[in-house]
């Protein structure tokens, strides 16, 4: 972490007593407790959690159901058909008037194995980040404490399971030091939002009354990059388009037949500049038309804000940023086209002089609050129409391809609208001070740059939705070497049992 950012972290800590009565004995117990908590959590990140892996998935679902069993919460593995299982539980509160629903997924994101330093499902501590020539070493002896800046590598790690381990710490920690909970809980951990959340909808729905809610806490994500909590009011939404521009029937010698048979690469890269100006704004047309604006409550959260862009650019190496003068936190209040990846023919070693047969891109477009996955997608193949394109939705054949110049398929997937719950609703103001009470004054902002599921909760149980991550920024989310930073687990465990007694 850069110096500057280090030192906010370090003050807004110091400036803050913790005052939530919960979170503290949380810390007591957890202090007493640590190895058989990353015990815990080490056995859950060592079972493989690809969401298309169904008997891993069950055998996730399983073993967290198990973990729910431990503490007298009694599970339910409910799903529809061609689903991986939502794990659920329940702790009733006599005389609650309300229901609070957490949140967590189990599933993590696909991965190449050989571009791990270690095994990704051979959990491995070390004793700092692997940038920084992080060492593996053992885990401590129960009655040791771990080293709060320690790094636990594996997927998932930071995303989703942590949470999951943090919350059934904090049971533990509440029941053993004689807490009570003034609401009813639920727990739900989803098996598939990695690949989209496909049938979480249809779950809930099928199950209305077993997942109702007055509010469901998003436990998934990372903090802020200054270490200090974040609470998100929304995710954006997101649309993915898969593009395959065509070339000759087969790859043709380069020499023989450059400058006239069209390379696809060519084509393709074309087309992909022509959806953005020098300075990142999407120029598909009405692309920003429907956006909801944000309130006076949202635009002050914004101003409120740290301004880290220039520490993060050190960071992360940038020699400039798209957007500016507009900062990040503003940036990701507006959607985005992204190129997810590109490809044709090789590279490298394996390079040859030919003009491709096709050229392919994977786009991601992130969604906010006004607009429709299905119109936005709409739009983009409008776009992609009006640059010349034979817009196809299957493998074209001889016939198609013959007749005109220019042919892309495009394949849409993945539609999820965004959400973004109002920061001045008594829910929310609420939600705020028992989190700022257990981890000090919080970054707070309208929405999460990525996607979460909320529209697949609130569409069908007619709740709210609130985001309260755990993990560290830096954690290679989606990537290789995944990690979690101890203290943010143990931040975790305390900020889950504020949360589950507010």
């Amino acid at each position: 972490m850069h110096r500057s950012i280090l030192l906010i972290a370090l003050f807004s800590t110091a400036a803050t007593a913790q005052t939530n009565p919960a979170a503290a004995n949380a810390r007591q117990w957890r202090q007493q407790h640590e190895r058989a908590i990353v015990d815990e959590f080490v056995t859950l990140l060592a079972i493989p959690d690809i969401a298309s892996d169904r008997a891993n998935i069950q055998r996730n679902a399983e073993t967290i159901a198990r973990m729910m069993e431990k503490r007298g919460i009694a599970p339910r593995l409910v799903s529809v058909p061609d689903g991986n299982p939502v794990v659920f539980g329940e702790i009733r509160t006599p005389g609650a008037t309300r229901t609070i629903v957490l949140y967590a997924h189990y599933d993590g994101q696909p991965l190449d194995p050989k571009e791990w330093a270690t095994p990704p499902f051979t959990p491995t501590l070390r004793d700092r980040e692997i940038e920084k020539d992080g060492r593996p070493i053992p885990l401590p002896a129960a009655g040791t404490p771990f080293n709060p800046e320690w790094r636990l590598y594996a997927r998932s790690a930071a995303d989703d399971k942590a949470p999951i381990v943090a919350m059934m710490a904090a049971v533990d920690a509440i029941r053993a030091t004689g807490l009570k909970m003034k609401s009813n809980i639920k727990f739900a951990f989803e098996g598939e939002e990695e690949a989209g959340s496909t049938n979480l909808e249809k779950t809930l729905a099928a199950n209305r009354d077993l997942f109702s809610g007055d509010l469901w806490l998003m436990c998934d994500g990372p903090l802020h990059q200054t270490r200090r909590q974040l609470i998100t009011f929304g995710a954006r939404g997101m649309v993915r388009l898969d593009l395959t521009v065509y070339g000759p029937r087969a790859e043709l010698h380069s020499g023989h037949y450059g400058n006239w048979a069209p390379n696809p690469a060519f084509l393709l890269a074309r087309l992909l500049t022509s959806m953005k100006d020098d300075n990142g704004r999407v120029v598909v047309e009405h692309f920003y038309d429907s956006i909801d604006p944000l309130s006076a409550t949202e635009k002050q959260a914004l101003a409120d804000a740290p301004d880290i862009d220039s520490q993060l650019m050190r960071e992360f190496w940038l020699g400039a940023t798209e957007g500016a003068p507009r900062k990040l936190v503003e940036l990701i209040t507006l959607p985005s086209l992204n190129i997810r990846g590109m490809a044709s023919s090789r590279i490298g070693a394996q390079a040859s002089n030919v003009i491709p047969a096709s050229a392919m891109a994977s786009l991601d477009v992130r969604l906010v609050k006004g607009m429709d996955y299905k119109e936005t997608a709409q739009r983009v193949i409008d776009h992609i129409r009006k640059q010349g394109f034979f817009v196809v939705e299957r493998e074209p054949g001889s016939e198609v391809r013959m007749a005109h110049p220019k042919v892309v398929k495009v394949v849409t997937s993945g539609g999820e609208n965004a959400i973004r719950t109002p920061m001045d609703l008594p829910i929310s103001q609420e939600v705020i001070r028992v989190v700022e009470s257990a981890r000090g004054p919080a970054i707070k902002l309208p929405n999460m740059g990525g996607g979460l599921p909320l529209t697949s909760i609130e569409r069908p149980l007619g709740t709210r939705t609130i985001v309260i991550p755990i993990g560290n920024h830096d954690n290679n989310q989606h990537s290789f070497n995944e990690n979690l930073r101890i203290q943010n687990l143990w931040d975790g465990i305390e900020l889950m049992a504020a949360l589950l007694t507010m």
